[in-house]
């Protein structure tokens, strides 16, 4: 298996170089991301917990499914991509914002990220890959936001950040 590399950019995401996944969250360089949250027609969000076997944020929730685009390959591609690995299915996918955010961990890597946010309704249960994700649920955003607010140290840093713009864009469109 190659070694996985990011896409480094500006800030205004303009590829600058690339550089291995885990040198780029040491070094906490920008680099180019996406983030997917996945509805169904109750208007619930579906949320993975991340694997144990994680090296940062293991065990936390988080949205739906989030990686890193290769290079060459558009947002879309990579999340339909990574959706099918960590999830186990696809479905229409649109992107709606991105945005620039930076977390710093306690085991000293730092998110940087150029995150492109993209949005899909689905309705049956995933097949997760466990490798991936320990777990998932649907909840209704409305319950998101209040556990945010009792337990936020149960959610990931990215989560907590996007869910906040996810959640007002969605009251402006719906």
């Amino acid at each position: 298996m190659s070694i996985e590399k990011v896409i480094l950019v500006d800030t205004n995401d303009q590829p600058i170089g690339l550089m291995e996944k885990i040198e780029a969250h040491e070094k906490g360089l920008l680099h180019r991301a996406f983030s997917v949250f996945v509805m169904n027609k109750n208007g619930e969000l579906m949320l993975q917990q991340r694997a144990l076997s994680k090296y940062h944020s293991p065990g936390l929730w988080t949205n739906t499914c989030c990686s890193h685009q290769r290079e060459g390959e558009t947002s879309l591609e990579a999340a339909e991509r990574r959706l099918q690995e960590e999830m186990g299915f696809v479905t229409p996918l649109n992107e709606k914002f991105s945005f620039i955010y930076k977390a710093e961990f306690d085991n000293g890597l730092t998110e940087h990220e150029y995150d492109h946010v993209l949005v899909g309704n689905y309705e049956a249960d995933p097949l997760i890959n466990t490798e991936e994700a320990a777990g998932w649920k649907w909840m209704d955003l409305e319950g998101v936001k209040i556990d945010i607010e009792q337990h936020p140290d149960s959610y990931t840093p990215w989560f907590k950040i996007i869910f906040e713009k996810f959640y007002h864009h969605l009251q402006v469109t719906s």
